[in-house]
């Protein structure tokens, strides 16, 4: 699929299985007595040393993963150039219509199909295949296969819509195409980011109120008191994906719902909802949302900045091998992608430390309005189905774009050392 959009649904995604505390009916450490960093130490001894081993051979694959499907994707983006194929979808959308402003629009479809063909072996290892290896994913392949056409069709149309506008803005902005190619992009990420919760996420899911008074009450509850005027909460039939739990407060410019996936309510502890509830809670209330809408914007700002520099540079240098001319040309859209995918990769330990700063934000605002230290202790312990949970400093820093869950458990001890009685 599609990088994902990093703005607007912010998740915090949690595994599977229950903790020693939930099984064994043990009364939670109090780090007020035995201190935070041996409440910590607690928490973390609870894990199975299989289950730990999992964990960490999963998350630790995802390392040479991300590497791999980096070196795969820029090797089809090389091979659109070098091969002339590019060139071929360029002059075959020159053949269906005379209408320049359309061209780009018709060129996408042959790079999409292209790209997601030669990319689907990786994705089916690593979205399905390996999914099921370490049992997080439920689907059989025929309902994930649905599923990657469903992506495969939403990235057709609005990637044609966008690459539409975007040549539209380069044919006529000059030098400073990529100032402005920097704000179509971000004003589009931002309007996907309004419409995701209301139109593309139930493309995938059934989206429906929440019927469990129990459960529902103290989420609206817990909203109210934090300045979200909401009237319903939903729920969403994630198991039929994937064993994870998950809950969000989605959506930007009066389009924001609460959501709970099926797999937190029938694996978690209330408390732990309430406390993953609280930090989703914190995305809205920080105004994370918009804050990662700025940020991103100097970063895409940059990136085409850097496109820019080298584009015209390499345009230049193989233009007899690439028949690829000037940025506005659409058969160069496999250079812009390449440039803009290795500047990101680079950009990764930088774009993780942004979210992960986030993430903590929105876990001590959680803890506050939660008031749920063991509860986030819970949930940071069932995340450790699918990550590391105690990492090296180092590790934390460039891999992580969340903290993991010794930090997160920590803070919810410290928390709960200092509260106030």
């Amino acid at each position: 699929m599609s990088p994902a959009i990093p703005v607007g649904i912010l998740f915090l995604l949690i595994g599977t299985w229950s903790p020693a505390w939930a099984q064994d009916r043990q009364a939670p450490p109090d780090p007020s007595t035995v201190g935070v960093d041996a409440a910590t130490d607690a928490y973390l001894a609870t894990v199975p040393p299989d289950k730990k081993a999992r964990s960490d051979a999963y998350f630790e694959g995802g390392y040479w993963l991300n590497l791999w499907q980096f070196l795969w994707s820029s090797t089809v983006l090389v091979t659109l150039l070098y091969t002339g194929l590019s060139a071929r979808f360029r002059d075959a959308a020159g053949r269906l219509t005379r209408a320049q402003w359309l061209q780009p629009a018709i060129y996408w479809l042959p790079y999409t199909v292209f790209t997601f063909v030669l990319a689907f072996p990786l994705t089916v290892y690593s979205g399905f295949w390996r999914e099921h290896q370490y049992g997080l994913a439920t689907q059989t392949f025929a309902g994930w296969f649905v599923d990657q056409l469903k992506g495969f069709g939403l990235g057709l149309v609005f990637g044609a819509v966008l690459v539409l506008v975007l040549y539209a803005v380069l044919r006529r902005t000059g030098r400073m195409w990529w100032l402005w190619g920097a704000g179509v992009t971000m004003a589009f990420i931002a309007f996907v980011a309004m419409i995701a919760p209301v139109f593309v996420a139930p493309i995938f899911n059934t989206y429906r109120p929440l019927e469990n008074a129990a459960i529902r009450e103290p989420i609206l509850r817990m909203a109210h008191a934090n300045g979200i005027a909401a009237d319903e909460v939903w729920q969403m039939d994630a198991s039929r994906q994937t064993t994870r739990i998950s809950a969000n407060v989605s959506g930007m410019f009066g389009t924001e719902r609460i959501t709970l996936n099926d797999n937190l309510l029938n694996r978690a502890s209330p408390a732990a909802v309430e406390a993953v509830m609280g930090h989703e809670i914190g995305h809205y209330v920080l105004n994370h949302g918009y804050e990662m809408l700025a940020y991103f914007a100097v970063v895409i700002a940059a990136g085409f900045g850097l496109t820019a520099l080298a584009y015209d540079r390499l345009a230049d240098r193989y233009r007899a091998r690439w028949h690829v001319d000037g940025i506005s040309d659409p058969a160069g859209l496999p250079l812009i992608a390449l440039i803009l995918s290795v500047y990101l990769f680079l950009l990764t330990p930088l774009l993780n430390t942004i979210i992960r700063t986030n993430e903590s934000e929105a876990d001590i605002y959680g803890l506050n309005a939660a008031g749920q230290p063991d509860g986030f202790a819970e949930a940071a312990l069932l995340l450790g189905d699918y990550r590391k949970l105690d990492p090296s400093p180092l590790e934390e820093v460039i891999f992580f774009d969340h903290p993991s869950g010794r930090t997160r458990i920590r803070a919810a001890m410290q928390w709960k050392a200092h509260r106030q009685p």
